[in-house]
């Protein structure tokens, strides 16, 4: 077996006896030739191999970094597809291993950077990256000593179930984590000379491939969400009609129940510390409101032109106010600001009470105001992308119609579809939605964005004519805006009926946890 790659590092073929025998085995038969590299960064593109030929496939070179992939395919005579999925699981979490053994022996053991830094930092930096090791080590242990005991393995559910049920649960505590470590490494990086120098040097060992430290940190988050796609495709080689069928659903509901508690602590976390953020940079000018709270988190903030009509003696025009908004899941908090710290609150309403909709092709008579047409019509030549929010009831109690202008055709949207809370998007069949799969790694910016992994499958429900797409990723029903250049669109009907059957299963597990 192979998979696409990153970067790679030599394996210790003796620690890992059948992991070595089976490679032998397949080497015999020509389906592997040179060294035999584990992989490093899998989760960027890990895929499922195409095992659907019935012919013997050769090697294919690649070239990637400068170095040799061979992509592989074992034979169809020798491997069952179940085994050969089982495999994935097996030697995925071999590589995996070993990075976590790089992380920890050339980063977190190294004397040289803790002295860059207090303890409090290294703490936030590396969290409890040991014990998710130990996890780790401990789930690859059973599965290699059940392959050692048959090659040709066709069921591991009972220890993936197992193991995502108890021994995984210092994944959540470092997935929590992640929004403190995030930011420790930026602010080390940014203020702290010494702590860059040791660090550019560790990372330019050739035993880290010159590969940066965060890309060892994140690698725990990536195997954890990586696991319900890999158990998914051993449901789907596992004959239906069989005990070990059930077995595997079951293995699979554990991992996605895994998956869901990780999200959410690392969401609990980062939602936290940005309410606590945002409330210490308001004035209320107004009738405070209280702001933080558990069941609040932030939606979509950012600038939008208020186009305002001002009554003269003689005459009316339009001038325009820059109003700054903070999107809440349950309100709106409308201010104007004052530095990129500081905002005074003029009015805030509550969610349920807003109303938005686009002015395009809007006729003169249909607008809601009182001379809202003059208005639109000035709005129009100052090239804004438009829409209308209506407050039904404001903090005052009073209705407030609000014609607004956002700078691209894709923020105009943004804001339409956050504001509105797309109340049809729910109810959208999602087998006439497009799909697309992930080509570059995304890291989401601002909070109404999706963060994509290379490989990811996402359903896109909106594409804006400036390169931006909103979709719903696959693997955990999680929506958000995305550039496409990032994606590419998949045409093939079997490959868009199996990506909507995975993601029923995954899904329809994920609500009965």
């Amino acid at each position: 077996m192979s998979q696409p790659i990153l970067k790679a590092v030599v394996e210790d073929k003796e620690k890992f006896s059948s992991l070595g025998r089976i490679k032998k085995m397949l080497k015999g038969q020509g389906t592997f030739d040179g060294e035999e590299n584990a992989v490093l960064y899998q989760n960027y593109k890990e895929k499922a191999l195409d095992i659907d030929s019935d012919e013997e496939s050769e090697p294919q070179e690649q070239k990637l970094d400068d170095k040799v992939v061979f992509h592989y395919k074992p034979l169809r005579s020798t491997w069952s597809q179940l085994s050969v999925a089982i495999f994935e699981v097996i030697s995925s979490e071999h590589s995996y291993l070993l990075s976590l053994e790089i992380l920890i022996r050339m980063f977190k053991n190294s004397r040289e950077l803790s002295l860059t830094m207090t303890k409090t930092e290294s703490h936030h930096l590396f969290s409890n990256i040991t014990d998710v090791y130990e996890a780790s080590k401990k789930f690859f242990e059973e599965l290699e000593a059940r392959h050692q005991n048959n090659i040709f393995i066709d069921d591991i559910s009972d220890i993936v179930a197992r193991h995502a049920g108890s021994t995984f649960d210092p994944y959540v505590k470092y997935c929590t984590n992640e929004v403190y470590q995030q930011r420790t490494l930026q602010r080390l990086l940014a203020t702290n000379p010494a702590f860059k120098e040791v660090l550019s040097r560790i990372e330019s060992h050739e035993d880290c491939r010159n590969l940066p430290m965060i890309s060892f940190l994140i690698l725990p988050m990536q195997r954890v969400t990586r696991l319900p796609l890999l158990m998914d495709t051993i449901c789907q080689k596992t004959p239906k009609d069989s005990t070990k069928y059930e077995n595997c659903k079951q293995a699979l509901k554990e991992v996605s129940k895994l998956v869901r508690l990780c999200n959410e602590g690392a969401r609990k976390m980062e939602r936290t510390e940005m309410m606590y953020t945002i409330n210490s940079q308001l004035e209320f000018k107004i009738k405070p409101f209280p702001l933080v709270s558990s069941s609040r988190w932030l939606v979509k903030r950012g600038e939008l032109t208020a186009y305002v009509e001002d009554t003269g003696l003689f005459s009316k025009r339009t001038s325009k106010q820059q109003v700054y908004f903070f999107l809440f899941n349950d309100v709106l908090i409308i201010t104007k600001k004052k530095s990129e710290e500081s905002y005074n609150v003029t009015e805030y309403s509550l969610r349920e009470q807003l109303l938005v909709v686009p002015c395009d092709g809007e006729e003169p008579g249909s607008s809601p105001g009182k001379n809202a047409a003059g208005m639109l019509h000035s709005a129009r030549n100052s090239a804004s992308y438009l829409f209308r929010l209506v407050l039904l009831s404001n903090h005052a109690g009073d209705r407030v119609e609000m014609l607004l202008g956002a700078e691209t055709q894709s923020d105009r949207a943004r804001w339409i579809t956050a504001l509105g809370q797309d109340s049809d998007g729910h109810h959208t069949d999602r087998t006439t939605l497009a799909q697309v799969e992930i080509i570059r790694t995304y890291t989401a910016k601002q909070a109404d964005e999706l963060s994509l992994q290379v490989a990811d499958v996402v359903l896109v429900y909106q594409k804006v004519n400036d390169g931006w797409y909103e979709g719903e990723r696959l693997r955990d029903g999680q929506r958000g805006w995305f550039p496409s250049e990032c994606a590419k669109e998949i045409t093939c009907r079997a490959t868009l009926d199996k990506n909507m059957e995975r993601m029923g299963r995954l899904l329809g597990l994920e609500t009965n946890v």
